[in-house]
């Protein structure tokens, strides 16, 4: 009979990741398998960050428990379906005033979601062998011009005001006694560090995965829904 088919790749998306590498250690031939953890970009930067440290101190445990771990370090993830541009829109959309923090000068360069999918399933197909991999799409953008991006999308005008940090992190303990806050002090401390390519790392680029959809020409086949005439508005998109 032919041999049976070799066991599956991992794919596997955890807050830190370091239950499942704990409890794995038993399992013998799970060190030879493939393992993608997706992870986040910027965080080797962010000391202060219990979010960061919490990231970092998953990806140890991977890599100290899997021979053929991936790690898979995004800059902001977007698509319909986030919890970024489509919380951002929803803010906007209701606000007149949107508080902005350390000037909106934070730099990005936010991947779509599917671009960062396929790349993952060529990692597991190829076999690519690299411990860190950073994810970037095309467009470096600060904060505060993503904010101007999806205003123009959902045609509107609102007053991005920027705050000072000490009345933000008032505010953030405010909001961190509701079940699901606008921001966090531990997003805040985030937000003080760009979220781009280190330099220390391989990238997408240099596996030539393709990761060029652009922002304004993706988010615009959604943002339909936060215009005053929602369905309505839906213009014709390729």
């Amino acid at each position: 009979p032919p041999p049976p088919p070799p066991p599956p790749p991992f794919f596997f998306q955890a807050e830190a990741g370091i239950l499942y590498a704990q409890e794995s250690r038993g399992l013998g031939d799970v060190y030879k398998r493939q393992f993608v953890h997706l992870s986040a970009l910027g965080i080797e930067n962010a000391k202060d960050s219990i979010y960061a440290q919490s990231k970092l101190k998953g990806e140890e445990e991977i890599l100290n428990n899997f021979d053929k771990a991936v790690i898979v370090r995004p800059s902001i993830v977007y698509s319909v379906d986030d919890n970024f541009t489509t919380q951002l829109m929803t803010i906007l959309q209701l606000l007149p005033i949107y508080p902005i923090y350390y000037n909106g000068k934070t730099k990005f360069r936010p991947i779509y979601c599917s671009d960062l999918t396929n790349s993952i399933n060529k990692i597991l197909t190829t076999d690519i062998k690299e411990n860190i991999i950073e994810f970037v799409g095309p467009e470096e953008m600060s904060f505060k011009e993503i904010l101007e991006k999806l205003l123009s999308l959902i045609e509107k005008k609102r007053l991005l005001l920027p705050m000072p940090i000490s009345l933000a992190k008032m505010t953030a303990h405010i909001f961190e006694l509701l079940p699901k806050p606008l921001i966090t002090n531990d997003q805040l401390r985030l937000l003080k560090y760009d979220n781009v390519l280190s330099g220390k790392y391989k990238n997408n680029y240099d596996f030539e995965f393709n990761c060029s959809s652009r922002f304004e020409e993706v988010v615009n086949k959604y943002s339909y829904m936060w215009k005053n005439e929602g369905e309505y508005s839906k213009k014709e998109v390729n």
